[in-house]
């Protein structure tokens, strides 16, 4: 099995997310390359460790606990939907920052919760006890369930707040039983303009040099036993097992360091087949649909200060993947991915004839090829009829009819941040090009009708639009109950479920029992290669779970005659300032500070060969004795493929300096106060 692989070799320089409660087998490593500490001070369910000052912030970034009194950094843009939930015209915190200068300012965020990993455990045993290869794989996932519903109930019972999940690693090879305990009392403490933290928009996104201020400051609440509550104004401060000391000794090219967050999802293992559906298909079909919503969603946002601010959380949120995707497709291409996947695959095919493993891949390639046009047709339904946001409340709001309270307050929250003429613009672009690219044979009946009958997609929208009772918070809000069956013969609720219905019909059947076969033909290629590269040290992918990262701080080169040095200062800042560009004109203090001199080097941001990923948002960036120096918060354009392929030679974490965040809470946000809760070492 998995753990029984021993006498590893090396990976790539730096590659790797390694699991903490396995952190041993990669000491000596990471000591050989300047980590001073021990497995022990990463890892440890007996005493305080770095673990207990890390936290999965809400659903998908991380944070760190940097004080004795609950205080936790994250990334501005982990922090951002919360910081525009708290915005007006009145009081436009994205524009202008937020700063809390005491407890009593501090904003409470409904619906966020950050969540401290206690143990991990592994379960494989367990969760396959009663399993034998003789059942089928329906009675195999079954067992598995039964098992891992007893474990997670097991380990929820043993205290208050206690959250756990069982993961699959390794395809299913082996599984893990992960027990967070889960605070919802988490209030927003500090945040730069977003002319800091988001410094550079779209047009830095993902690039080098980068000189964004992307960090934000909350606070985590417990009750007054230290246990996690619902939001109270009886809370007091969560008191941590451990929070990080902070760095002011600067780093330096060749520094070590450590990355400890939650990365999302990898694929590294995967086929050939895979990465060029991911590099020649996917990808460059996503990019078209999203620069069409982004150049309709930017249009308005330029136009209205009010629009601005409501689609200001939605443009980042596409725009992100977006610009990812083009590194993506960019990056698997320059390194050739597909050619290097398929010698390898070759060489497996060789090595497989005569075991168990002959025929796997064969297998995978057959699946792919059935399954491909399927998905692809899955994923043009999504990043088009279903980012019609009109459809979307219909829908919602008619399945909360019986949850008046549930129905009004989602509602108000749709209405805040809704402009319906984005809504019409994005409506007429992705109908049509749905309709322009679907192949024949997965267009629904329903849309050929609707387009006979109405002539064009532009009458079709002004027909849905105008008639829709949706369009109208006052009439929402009036629904009830009784309303039922004039919510579901609304055009809009129709359009949304018809093209649902054709989806769980006519794709998802198909879809999903072609990724069962293949997820089954994926356990076995992987143990597999773990079989025919005995002397590799695997880790498993992402899946939003903690893990450790490490490497070194150092520049790159992307292309010929080209090298980027690794750190970036507030006279890059400078040099990019422009009034008359909303994403380079910066604070006017911050023009003021620099010109009085004495600032010119203060650090921003600092490269390094961490292998992260989406997840590791707002991950502390540690040096060799575990002190914070930075939070990670991207990677560079070239190399985005990391996520199913790694190379030590253009594959570069982006992270905020740390000593930037403090010139910011001093000097931008005026609340030194913060400082004098934090500890610094030297």
């Amino acid at each position: 099995m998995l753990l029984a692989l021993a006498a590893f070799q090396p990976l790539k320089a730096d590659e790797g997310m390694w699991l903490p409660a396995l952190i041993s087998e990669r000491i000596a490593d990471m000591k050989a390359k300047g980590f001073k500490l021990s497995a022990d001070d990463i890892y440890s369910i007996n005493k305080a460790s770095l673990k207990d000052a890390v936290v999965l912030f809400g659903s998908g970034c991380t944070g760190e606990l940097v004080s004795d009194q609950g205080l936790l950094f994250t990334n501005h843009h982990c922090g951002y939907g919360y910081i525009q939930k708290h915005s007006s015209v009145e009081h436009d915190y994205l524009k202008d920052g937020f700063w809390a200068m005491n407890r009593s300012q501090e904003l409470p965020n409904k619906g966020l919760s950050v969540s401290f990993l206690e143990y991990m455990e592994d379960v494989t045993s367990k969760v396959l006890k009663g399993y034998k290869p003789s059942m089928s794989e329906r009675q195999r996932d079954s067992i598995i369930r039964v098992n891992s519903q007893r474990l997670t109930a097991a380990a929820m019972a043993k205290g208050k707040g206690l959250n756990a999940n069982v993961e699959g690693l390794y395809y299913g090879n082996q599984y893990f039983l992960f027990v967070f305990k889960v605070f919802k009392d988490v209030r927003l403490v500090g945040a730069p303009p977003s002319s800091i933290g988001k410094f550079g928009g779209d047009t830095d996104n993902w690039m080098w040099p980068r000189h964004t201020g992307d960090f934000s400051i909350f606070r985590v609440y417990a009750d007054k036993e230290n246990n996690p509550a619902e939001y109270s104004e009886e809370n007091v401060p969560y008191r941590p097992k451990k929070f990080f000391k902070i760095s002011l000794g600067g780093v330096k090219e060749g520094d070590f360091t450590f990355v400890y967050g939650c990365p999302g999802s990898t694929k590294e293992y995967v086929t050939s087949d895979e990465v060029r559906y991911t590099a020649e298909v996917s990808d460059p079909q996503k990019i078209a649909l999203r620069t069409q919503r982004l150049d309709i969603q930017k249009k308005y946002m330029s136009q209205n200060q009010a629009v601005r601010i409501q689609y200001s959380s939605k443009n980042a949120s596409v725009a992100n993947a977006w610009k990812k995707w083009q590194g993506e497709e960019k990056g698997i291409k320059k390194m050739k991915t597909v050619e290097s996947k398929k010698a390898y695959e070759k060489r497996f095919k060789e090595w497989a004839k005569g075991n168990r493993y002959n025929g796997v891949l064969e297998k995978l390639e057959a699946l792919y090829a059935e399954r491909n046009p399927y998905f692809l047709a899955y994923e043009y339904y999504t990043e088009t009829i279903r980012t019609i946001e009109l459809l979307n409340l219909a829908s919602n709001v008619t399945s909360h009819l019986r949850s008046f309270d549930a129905k009004n307050n989602y509602t108000e929250s749709f209405f805040k941040d809704y402009y319906q003429p984005i809504d019409e613009e994005i409506f007429v672009a992705m109908v049509t090009s749905f309709n322009n690219n679907m192949e024949e044979r997965f267009k629904p009946q329903y849309l050929k009708d609707a387009l006979k009958k109405y002539g064009s997609v532009e009458e079709w929208k002004e027909y849905i639009f105008k008639n829709s009772l949706f369009t109208d918070k006052a009439k929402v809000l009036a629904l009830t109950e009784k309303d039922l069956d004039k919510a579901k013969s609304d055009p809009a609720f129709e359009m949304f479920e018809a093209f649902y219905h054709w989806y769980n019909s006519e794709l998802r059947p198909t879809i999903n029992r072609l990724n069962s076969e293949i997820r089954v033909a994926y356990r076995d290629y992987m143990q597999g290669q773990m079989d025919f590269e005995k002397n590799k040290q695997f880790y498993p992918d992402a899946n939003l779970t903690l893990r450790v990262a490490y490497g070194h701080i150092k520049g790159f080169s992307p292309a010929d005659a080209i090298y980027y040095k690794p750190f970036s200062t507030l006279k890059g800042i400078i040099e990019k300032d422009n009034p008359d560009i909303f994403d380079y004109n910066i604070p006017q203090k911050l023009r003021d500070i620099y010109a009085e001199g004495g600032h010119e080097a203060q650090p921003v941001c600092f490269l390094a060969t961490n292998h992260t990923t989406g997840g590791n948002s707002g991950s502390p960036v540690l040096d060799a004795n575990g002190n914070l120096i930075g939070i990670n918060f991207d990677r560079v354009w070239e190399g985005t493929m990391s996520d199913i392929a790694y190379d030590p030679e253009i594959c570069r974490n982006i992270s905020l300096d740390v000593r930037y965040v403090l010139f910011n809470i001093e000097h931008i946000g005026g609340a030194k106060y913060l400082l004098d809760e934090m500890v610094f070492v030297k």
